[in-house]
């Protein structure tokens, strides 16, 4: 495999797991910190360092993750393990229902916002453009 390609790679997986810190939650609630996911990966037969671990999350191609250590951490992370595994690997429906609560978030926050710094405006003027950021949120 070509630098080049290799690089993509170690970067689309850092992304995908980086993802998967973002988004998901332990049953417990908590985000998920490397002692956890340690433990979990020993769990389930493999063994990673912090270094390792580091070099995963920030796209060094120092490390090469075999495909045993792809499935166990999505089984530790509770996802279809095809998500790290192939580089175009499904996106897991908990991380899809998680973003589109933060776009929902997102596109709340902006309507308050429009509306505080707007609302000095006619209610119809406001309304319309409440609807135009709406609209533009939904195209996104």
């Amino acid at each position: 495999m070509a630098d080049e390609d290799r690089r993509r790679s170690a970067e689309i997986l850092a992304g995908k797991i980086n993802l998967l810190l973002d988004t998901l939650r332990t049953e417990a609630g908590e985000p998920y910190d490397f002692t956890t996911i340690q433990q979990g990966l020993k769990d389930h037969g493999v063994a990673i360092s912090r270094t390792k671990w580091h070099y995963l999350k920030t796209a060094d191609t120092r490390v090469r993750p075999d495909e045993k250590l792809l499935r166990a951490l999505g089984e530790v992370f509770g996802v279809d393990p095809r998500y790290l595994v192939q580089e175009d690997g499904p996106l897991p429906q908990q991380v899809e229902q998680e973003l589109a609560t933060v776009r929902a978030l997102r596109r709340a926050e902006v309507r308050n916002f429009a509306a505080r710094a707007l609302g000095q405006i006619d209610p119809e003027g406001l309304q319309a453009i409440l609807e135009v950021i709406e609209k533009d949120q939904h195209e996104r």
